[in-house]
């Protein structure tokens, strides 16, 4: 069994290095959350409530609700932003 020591030097480099990897980390845009809520939805596509509800009620833009909160897939929204500049 060998034993390792650790100094403060040791970890002070570990906490640089794990700073650094947690601000690459969120620098980096965020594919993974692929659901957006009704208020992120609005500011992306620049519209007002009203006009998301009618979205909904249409059937335009798909949706889940969940309690009293709509969530809403970004790979829909972004189709439909797609449509929409063409």
């Amino acid at each position: 069994m060998t034993v390792e020591l650790i100094t403060k030097e040791d970890l002070n480099e570990f906490k640089k290095e794990l700073l650094q990897d947690l601000l690459t980390a969120l620098q980096q845009p965020q594919k993974n959350s692929q659901w957006l809520k009704s208020c992120d939805v609005r500011t992306l596509l620049k519209i007002s409530p009203n006009t998301l509800q009618r979205l909904r009620v249409k059937g335009v833009l798909k949706f889940s609700k969940v309690g009293s909160s709509f969530f809403y897939k970004a790979d829909d929204v972004h189709k439909m932003l797609e449509g929409a500049k063409r």
